[in-house]
């Protein structure tokens, strides 16, 4: 009975027949930082813990094939926000920490799903990592966001804001309340946890839409020494503290559904959770069977912990192998806010593909590009997946079904799977723009040559 339920109500939403500004739900979008494919319990880890975020996939759907659209923040963060493939404005690259730089940011032509949410009702708000430029038009109460609290740029320390460095990326920077500087106490995870709670506290009574975007567990590798007591069996001392940070973010991810279920919006709430991209391994994470990690094309590097939790309207318990990419969750929430979808978004909605209401697939191909001139793409259909590596010479092709570590290249033995993907791969591609902003190494290399000539007294002003 609840099922069928289920389905009508979701009947309902996908034709939007019956929507108004009371029916609608609650946005919570958690993203992790860096997270590993096999980081969380519901995904094969079995030295850490994580109770509260398992708990949301036993009370939804988790993705098995769920992707990023980009192996690393910035980008990938970008076609979150446009809710589109980023590449269809050039935006491939990290963006460096400058105030001053107006070009190095998402456009500001494209239209945010908190712009497109906020002009339909919602009250929108964002805690946590921006990195999508820090200069002023880039900032999020420019694109949308009614409420911002965190840090605009790539990462922050844990426990400490030192304003007398320079050129520190902003690990060391304020953080903003709005268009004003602020600060926290403590350990900046549970800071923003606070704020995330604090936000759903003033606007209980309206629909709203929250980006939760915690750091964790993206470095610096730091976690208050209780967690990292709980781990003393794990002997690396990087995966020790790495999985203190996990346990940490789990912990509050559970407080911020605590608090939505003694609100009672819980049945009126779409949790989102996924990481924004693979985990990175060098500083304590754990793709699982998955081959590579941030920043690489192999799934390590793009296939990431995804889930979907709506008790009562989406089923509870399931698990998908079906492909989706991260901004089809952007969609899904334009979708349920019945906002005005034009011919930029990309992506599907979920819930009709969750409930029955559509069947699978969800996507035909899946496609990936890395900057550096496209030395670095792939595209995936059903089982198949087509690479090229920066580091190895050819087109790679894989079997993920039999395959999932990326072990055995097939590209010999199936010439008309290549010959089908790299036609997708070059239509697509046709559509796209090339990077209009340099990597964020390359800038920062630029900037501190900048620096260095300033303090020795080289720089000629005439120039």
């Amino acid at each position: 009975m609840r099922l069928k339920s289920a389905l009508l109500f979701s009947t309902i939403l996908y034709c939007f027949c019956w929507l108004t500004a009371d029916d609608r739900p609650n946005i919570l979008f958690i993203l992790a930082d860096d997270l590993g494919y096999g980081d969380l319990s519901s995904y094969g880890s079995t030295d850490i813990p994580t109770p509260h975020i398992d708990k949301l996939a036993a009370q939804g759907v988790r993705f098995t094939n769920g992707y990023s659209s980009h192996a690393f923040c910035s980008p990938m963060r970008a076609g979150l926000m446009a809710v589109r493939y980023q590449h269809r404005f050039g935006y491939e690259n990290n963006v460096g920490y400058d105030f001053n730089n107006t070009l190095m940011g998402l456009p500001v032509s494209e239209k945010t799903v908190a712009k497109r949410l906020q002009e339909a009702g919602y009250r929108t708000g964002i805690v946590g990592k921006w990195h999508l430029g820090a200069a002023a038009p880039f900032l999020p109460n420019n694109r949308g966001f009614d409420y911002f609290y965190g840090f605009p740029g790539g990462g922050h320390r844990y426990y400490e804001i030192d304003l007398n460095r320079v050129l520190n990326t902003g690990y060391y920077g304020g953080l903003r309340r709005n268009e004003k500087p602020t600060t926290f106490e403590g350990y900046l995870t549970h800071a923003l946890t606070d704020e995330a709670i604090a936000f759903i506290e003033r606007n209980q009574e309206r629909p709203f839409f929250l980006y939760l975007a915690y750091n964790t567990p993206h470095t610096p590798l730091q976690a208050p020494q209780e967690y990292i007591d709980k781990f003393s069996h794990i002997e690396d001392p990087k995966r020790r503290v790495y999985a203190a940070m996990v346990s940490t973010l789990d912990d509050d991810v559970g407080r911020v559904v605590d608090k939505v279920e003694e609100l009672g919006l819980r049945e009126n709430t779409l949790i989102i959770f996924l990481s924004d991209n693979g985990g990175a391994l060098q500083h304590g994470a754990n793709n699982g069977a998955l081959r590579g990690d941030k920043g690489d094309i192999w799934e390590g590097g793009i296939r990431v912990p995804f889930m979907l939790s709506w008790p009562g309207v989406i089923p509870q318990g399931e698990v998908t192998d079906e492909m989706a990419i991260s901004f089809d969750l952007m969609r899904t929430a334009l979708e349920l806010g019945n906002t005005e979808i034009d011919n930029k978004i990309e992506g599907k909605n979920l819930i009709p593909y969750l409930t029955g209401v559509k069947n699978f697939p969800i996507h035909e191909h899946l496609f990936w590009r890395f900057a550096n001139e496209g030395k670095e793409f792939a595209v995936r259909k059903g089982p198949w997946k087509l690479l090229k590596s920066e580091n190895y010479e050819g087109l790679k092709l894989y079997n993920l079904d039999s395959d999932i570590s990326e072990t055995k290249d097939v590209f010999a033995q199936h010439p008309e799977v290549v010959a089908e993907l790299q036609t997708a791969y070059d239509e697509w591609d046709a559509n796209t723009l090339p990077p209009f902003f340099p990597s964020f190494r390359i800038y920062m290399q630029k900037l501190r040559e900048f620096h260095e000539t300033i303090v020795n007294q080289e720089w000629d002003y005439n120039h």
